[in-house]
């Protein structure tokens, strides 16, 4: 059975998005861009408004999906897991990450390096820890092993790296509680014993000729 659209309004808090009636009666809203075709006094079958709520259910998601990127990069387990918590079923996050990643949106070579890159310059870990966090946002086996290959990361300069960044909170401390306190910290950041033993002797005798400097001036 047909029914005849009688008014397509823009909404008021959304200018985006229209409301359609059909037959003299509020029927449901879409997205402007999936609307655009419409006018009132066009017939609709039942086909028809099935496929025309799909299509604003699919650009909807794709519109939520864009703004969950606007914030960092994300990969496509990371956007499929985000798009089911927004009750988006199976096929529809299906076709929302395909549409994502021919318009470049998502690659998760390129999330993977971005997120070693990231890590290795800000908040520096042990290859360890960074694999587990890699596996855990869904991406490859494969891919990690290939990213971190070309990245070539020097586990002891990176646990330098971030032993000196908080290095100076330990300072005043006894060597025994530094190297406690400093190395927990450290084997939390993902460094094996090995690592975090010969930077935790490195940064002590740092801060320590750096102490008697300043008792010199």
């Amino acid at each position: 059975m047909e029914k005849v659209i009688t008014a397509i309004e823009a909404q008021k808090r959304n200018r985006q998005r229209v409301n359609v009636s059909l037959d003299g009666e509020f029927a449901f809203s879409l997205d402007r861009l999936t609307a655009a075709w419409l006018k009132p006094g066009r017939k609709l079958t039942a086909e028809e408004i099935n496929r025309l709520q799909e299509q604003d259910d699919a650009e909807s998601a794709h519109t939520r999906a864009l703004h969950f990127l606007s914030f960092r990069s994300r990969s496509a387990e990371e956007m499929r897991d985000y798009l089911t918590r927004k009750g988006c079923s199976p096929e529809l996050a299906a076709a929302v990450l395909t549409r994502l990643e021919e318009e470049g949106y998502l690659n998760d070579t390129r999330f993977c390096r971005e997120w070693v890159e990231n890590r290795s310059t800000f908040r520096p870990r042990g290859v360890s820890l960074i694999k587990a966090e890699l596996r855990q946002k869904g991406i490859a086996n494969e891919t990690i092993e290939s990213t971190l290959a070309q990245a070539d990361l020097q586990e002891s300069e990176l646990a330098l790296k971030a032993a000196r960044r908080v290095a100076g909170r330990y300072t005043a401390l006894p060597q025994e509680t530094f190297r406690l306190r400093l190395g927990a910290f450290l084997q939390r950041r993902g460094f094996s014993y090995g690592v975090v033993s010969s930077v935790l002797n490195h940064i002590w005798n740092e801060t320590q000729n750096s102490t008697h400097g300043q008792d010199t001036l």
